[in-house]
């Protein structure tokens, strides 16, 4: 039996020789055996293929004697806000997020959506798949579960109504799920929506929706100018991850946005934790810090952020990969509360995205996440770090190597899921330092590659 499409933290695989109905009806039956989950949200996304796995998911749900609670065409973040909001013992996800459209996948939380990775039950659930199987007792029982309504709801409570004024806004959803959120929403928000892209259709007419791509966002970009719009929000296919165009239609990279959703959150909350990872991070210590916050370091990665949020009961988390957590979102992550409180802010300030923006890029320059693949990781950063330890301020752990100077520093880390070493380097106000530091590191990483 195939299980490649199990994964460090979730599972996702070609359709149909990594990932079919016969193998989603096993992993349900596994779920509820190695879980003990009674009552259990099943969702799914706009991939052709993920109807029939959901159903066939759901058909061994019930077999193992768990109840499922069918919540129908969703993003990611509805089976999380479901799991916890009704108090259920679990909630699996069918998707395959930004992968390529022949493919789909799984995501799956225990109670209070708490992640299912390889270190806390994923790997059981997948080693119990090739064994066989008895049906419970007594069958799981079947009922569709309607979750818009109180969702939109909650996304509404993070945002004062009397503070929102109207303005245009893009918005693409790359045909994935977004569309449909956006829909519900427009009825309780003044602003015009400018939809791209907007109608879900998993035959992804207008290519994969990954807007970490370059080549996926001129469409966004090009709308932005076009309508002289506030600003353009892009989502992948899940709508877990949301991506912000200024009202240039300039991409703004993700670190920034963590900054200014720290600052925006901790002005509600009056202080607070937030969890950062290490990429980069000086810009997000020093808003927090000015907003009387607290910044707190963890590990890159949904399972590592939401699992320190609760340690800490942090107010929001983020990561510059465009992932952000929030504690009153049962610490998981959404693409919808992150815009929302970003149109907020421009309502509240009268400023436009880009004067709130430039003045973080010309603080804090940085270089974005440089991908180099290399045949021995771990080798290239070890020599990195005996190279540039040497007089260093700082050298941390957390995640690969952290390593700071007076008015430079730079993360070197590996990839959880490829060969690939991914570089970022930022400086205090100084461009041609940080593209010169950056420029560096790469040669230096060419020649230990060999």
């Amino acid at each position: 039996m195939d299980l490649s499409c199990f994964k460090a933290y979730d599972l996702r695989g070609r359709v149909p020789d990594q990932l079919n109905p016969a193998l989603a009806e096993r992993i349900g039956r596994a779920y509820v055996e190695i879980t003990g989950a009674k009552r259990v949200i099943v969702g799914y996304d706009i991939r052709l293929s993920s109807p029939d796995i959901a159903e066939a998911l759901s058909s061994g749900l019930m077999a193992a004697g768990a109840d499922v609670f069918d919540i129908g065409l969703c993003g990611t973040e509805m089976v999380y806000f479901a799991t916890s909001h009704y108090g259920m013992d679990g909630g699996i996800m069918v998707t395959a997020s930004h992968n390529p459209k022949d493919h789909n996948g799984m995501k799956m939380v225990g109670p209070e959506s708490r992640p299912i990775s390889s270190d806390n039950g994923l790997n059981d659930i997948r080693n119990r798949v090739p064994e066989p199987f008895a049906d419970a007792p007594e069958q799981g029982r079947y009922e569709p579960l309607e979750v818009m309504s109180a969702y939109i709801d909650h996304l509404l409570g993070y945002v004062d109504a009397t503070a929102l004024k109207p303005m245009t806004l893009v918005v693409n959803a790359g045909n994935g799920g977004a569309g449909l959120v956006i829909d519900e929403l427009e009825q309780h928000l003044p602003f015009e929506f400018v939809k791209v892209h907007h109608e879900p259709d998993g035959h992804f007419p207008n290519g994969v929706p990954n807007p970490i791509l370059p080549e996926n966002r001129s469409a966004t970009a090009d709308a932005v100018i076009a309508q002289g719009a506030a600003m353009g929000i892009a989502w992948d296919g899940d709508y877990d991850r949301c991506f912000f165009f200024d009202e240039n239609g300039r991409f703004i990279e993700g670190y920034y946005i963590v900054g200014l959703l720290a600052d925006q959150f901790l002005r509600k909350t009056g202080g607070g934790k937030v969890i950062h990872d290490p990429r980069l991070t000086w810009n997000t210590l020093d808003l927090v810090a000015a907003a009387g916050g607290q910044a707190i370091e963890s590990k890159t990665g949904h399972a590592f952020i939401k699992q320190r949020m609760r340690d800490e009961d942090a107010a929001y988390g983020g990561e510059m990969s465009a992932h952000h957590y929030f504690r009153d979102f049962a610490y998981c992550d959404s693409g919808m509360i992150p815009w929302l409180l970003v149109a907020e802010r421009l309502c509240q300030s009268g400023q436009t995205l880009s004067s709130l923006i430039d003045a973080r890029i010309d603080a804090y320059p940085a270089s974005g996440e440089i991908n180099r693949t290399i045949a021995d990781p771990p080798k290239v950063i070890a020599a990195i770090e005996a190279k540039y330890g040497v007089g260093a301020n700082k050298v941390s752990h957390v995640d690969g190597v952290s390593i700071e100077f007076d008015d430079w520093r730079f993360n070197l880390r590996m990839s959880n899921t490829e060969p690939v070493v991914r570089l970022n380097v930022e400086s205090r106000a100084d461009i041609p330092l940080m593209e010169a530091k950056t420029e560096e590191l790469l040669a230096e990483m060419e020649r230990l590659n060999g």
